[in-house]
């Protein structure tokens, strides 16, 4: 009986430590990871399927465009500027099978909320049906609240939230009669920690957070409605180059090898949205362990970040700014920029 015990406890050590070699490589939470290895593939879930992206001109938004084109799913893809959705709709149809008409560009601007019901009604002309809304526009920002104009928190809460959540509105009046469909939205691991520099975007990733898992529970009426967060850390992507103003022409672009590859990151929302998955945390460590930590020890989280957000701080004030592995001296003109790019970190 002894040796029965020992051989048990000797092989849940071994399944313990394989279990933390993995988690330690790991770059999704392990409700995902096991997803993507025992669930549902988007190869057999999403061909056909109409997919309508926001965000779709570049970074997470861009690199969605093509793995769907390449899946067979049908494609909406919205962003304010046309000629980058157009390069976008070819590059698509250069690595696909898909046709001319399987792609719709629609032009546009979150921001302007009474032209959301429109573009609906368009993607549904278009093609008769929205099987998946991913709400993936947004903005970013990098500055000190007390430095920061209420303006700033203004215009980003207007796009990240309420653009997001009004356009949500109408797609989801098509779904609840359809009684099916799914609601994607590219949230941030931001959303559910706080971070120094980006309490405006924090607070904008929180109120989606809220709202669409409020939302979940309002739809039990309709178990084929899918709320599904995806919470991406740190992705490579151009969003230091595309912010506002001449302060965008002064900022390196610089290494983005220590940040998870945008196909990566794709890759796993898709497989979150094939498995509908209702949180999926996108990220490898340390962000993925942070994520863990602030869900499940979260007076240890606070000690952390106070720790990591006075250095970070300090950098910021000096024009410090890591955008790589190694810090790079930048203008002050940082301070209340707004960065426009993906809604990952």
């Amino acid at each position: 009986m002894a040796g029965v015990c020992a051989l048990v406890a000797a092989a849940a050590l071994v399944a313990l430590v394989a279990l933390l070699l993995r988690w330690r490589r790991a770059d999704g939470d392990l409700t995902l990871l096991w997803a993507e290895w025992r669930g549902r593939r988007p190869e057999n879930e999403l061909p056909g399927k109409v997919v309508w992206v926001t965000g779709a001109s570049s970074g997470i938004g861009e690199e969605l465009a093509y793995q769907l084109a390449r899946i067979g799913a049908l494609l909406a893809i919205s962003a304010r500027r046309e000629d980058e959705l157009q390069r976008v709709k070819k590059k698509c149809l250069e690595i696909s099978n898909l046709g001319d008409k399987d792609i719709l560009v629609l032009p546009l601007d979150l921001t302007q909320r009474s032209s959301h019901e429109a573009a609906t009604n368009s993607v549904l002309k278009h093609f008769g049906k929205i099987d998946v809304l991913i709400n993936n526009g947004g903005r970013s920002q990098r500055s000190l609240f007390v430095d920061t104009n209420l303006d700033v928190f203004s215009a980003i809460m207007e796009l990240n939230y309420l653009g997001t959540i009004s356009l949500t509105k109408y797609v989801l009046n098509h779904m609840i009669q359809r009684r099916k469909g799914k609601i994607v939205t590219v949230s941030s691991v931001m959303g559910i920690m706080g971070a120094p520099l980006a309490s405006g975007y924090c607070a904008s990733k929180h109120a989606l957070q809220g709202f669409f898992n409020s939302l979940r529970t309002e739809l039990t009426d309709y178990p084929e409605i899918s709320i599904i967060n995806i919470c991406p850390g740190p992705v490579q992507s151009k969003i230091i180059q595309n912010q506002l103003g001449e302060i965008a022409k002064q900022i390196p672009y610089g290494d983005q090898s220590h940040k998870m590859r945008t196909d990566r990151c794709v890759r796993l929302t898709l497989v979150s949205t094939a498995n509908d998955l209702k949180e999926a945390w996108v990220s490898d460590n340390p962000y993925l362990a942070v994520c863990y930590l602030w869900q499940y020890a979260p007076t240890w989280a606070w000690w952390l970040m106070n720790k990591m957000g006075k250095r970070r701080i300090q950098n910021f004030k000096s024009g410090v700014v890591s955008v790589g592995p190694a810090p790079r001296s930048i203008p002050s003109l940082l301070t209340a920029s707004l960065a426009l790019g993906t809604a990952g970190l």
